[in-house]
């Protein structure tokens, strides 16, 4: 699982960055003494953990051992420490997409980003289908960034093997035991709840919500009552990319507001108005968000994505192949750090005894304050 020493005396806990399963867990920035290298450790209380909880967690690191995946966050150790569980993961510098469009990038971001995200989660995705898994709660604040640009999933706590007795089986039908937070991204076939029961194609379609959430600063259907919601998606109500072509020019020409746009649902096709390519608001746009257009490769990957017949949408494998992500020319690497300016990773530690700095402790966690770790799930 890696070479980091199951030892809590081998780890230098800096300042708690989250809290997390009921506040059973606490995540800490931390340093491994060996090293100096930064980590994540989420410590989870387990005298407080009901059998269930126990049960849920091993599950989860069952899974963590098996998975070995550069797309995949690894967990570099994990280990008991008196009654607490230890998970060392590395600290993701730029913490989750969904960090980054809640404090940057509001409305969005540019399309090319995007593009790098996806294709980094299509990657994870297509290595859990592979291995006979259905990730079952795919979205932005489990997709992590490091500071030089690697994207990872997380959020293995609802992973689900489709493998049982030995033999593959078709179709799950069990729901997501911690599913309420997801609920928004799931698939019209996993909230249905019925004899048909659903399959890994069940992630794509959370794929497609997730990529309206990245590009339109906010994930569909986030207002809206959890029987609404359920019947929107069974009515095959779809979500979509908001831009000139989706949007009525009437209300581009308005003042920018968030309510027209809160269920990120497409109201009609757009014409007209000062329009950018690639998802790039225009400077003569008078300020409106969603006055930019995307290219017609992202609204036909999305729309793939989310086919409400789960029969009609493409597999991982397939998508990686799909002509949207033509537009990446450069490793992740030499290319997202650039395109997440003006945001910087959290990479500045100024001191290796951070109580003796007590301004430079009070920057980090200033700094660490704008992620939203409870979701990481790491």
């Amino acid at each position: 699982m890696g070479s980091f020493l199951p030892d809590s005396n081998s780890y230098e806990l800096l300042t708690i960055i989250g809290r997390g399963l009921d506040d059973l867990m606490t995540v800490n920035l931390a340093r491994y003494r060996p090293t100096g290298e930064h980590v994540a450790i989420r410590r989870i209380d387990l005298e407080l953990c009901t059998n269930d909880m126990v049960t849920y967690l091993q599950g989860e690191l069952h899974v963590s051992k098996l998975f070995h995946h550069p797309s995949i966050l690894p967990y570099k150790s994990v280990f008991i420490a008196e009654n607490e569980l230890w998970v060392i993961t590395p600290f993701m510098a730029y913490g989750s997409a969904r960090d980054l469009i809640c404090t940057h990038f509001t409305d969005g971001m540019v399309e090319l980003t995007i593009a790098y995200i996806l294709l980094g989660m299509l990657k994870a995705l297509e290595y859990i289908h592979h291995m006979g898994y259905v990730h079952r709660s795919v979205k932005a604040s489990h997709v992590l960034i490091s500071a030089d640009g690697q994207v990872c999933m997380s959020g293995l706590r609802s992973i689900f093997s489709l493998i049982r007795h030995g033999q593959r089986a078709k179709v799950v039908h069990d729901f997501p035991q911690y599913g309420v937070k997801v609920l928004p991204w799931l698939s019209p076939e996993v909230l249905q709840q019925n004899l048909q029961g659903y399959d890994s194609r069940s992630d794509i379609y959370s794929l497609g919500i997730t990529a309206c959430e990245l590009a339109n600063g906010h994930v569909p259907f986030k207002d809206m009552p959890a029987t609404q919601m359920l019947l929107e998606k069974l009515n095959g109500t779809v979500p979509c990319l908001l831009d000139t072509t989706t949007v009525p020019p009437e209300e581009l020409s308005m003042k920018p507001s968030r309510s027209g746009a809160d269920s990120g649902i497409c109201e009609g096709p757009g014409a007209g108005g000062v329009r950018h390519s690639n998802g790039e608001p225009s400077s003569s746009s008078a300020g409106h968000p969603y006055n930019r257009t995307f290219s017609p490769d992202f609204h036909a990957f999305v729309e793939l994505c989310l086919q409400r017949d789960p029969e009609k949408r493409p597999s991982a494998t397939t998508l990686i192949g799909h002509p949207f992500f033509k537009q990446i020319k450069l490793r992740p690497s030499e290319a997202l750090p650039e395109l997440l300016r003006p945001v910087s990773p959290i990479t500045s530690f100024e001191t290796s005894k951070p109580q003796d700095s007590p301004s430079g402790l009070a920057s980090l966690e200033s700094g660490l304050s704008q992620l939203e770790v409870d979701d990481w799930d790491f």
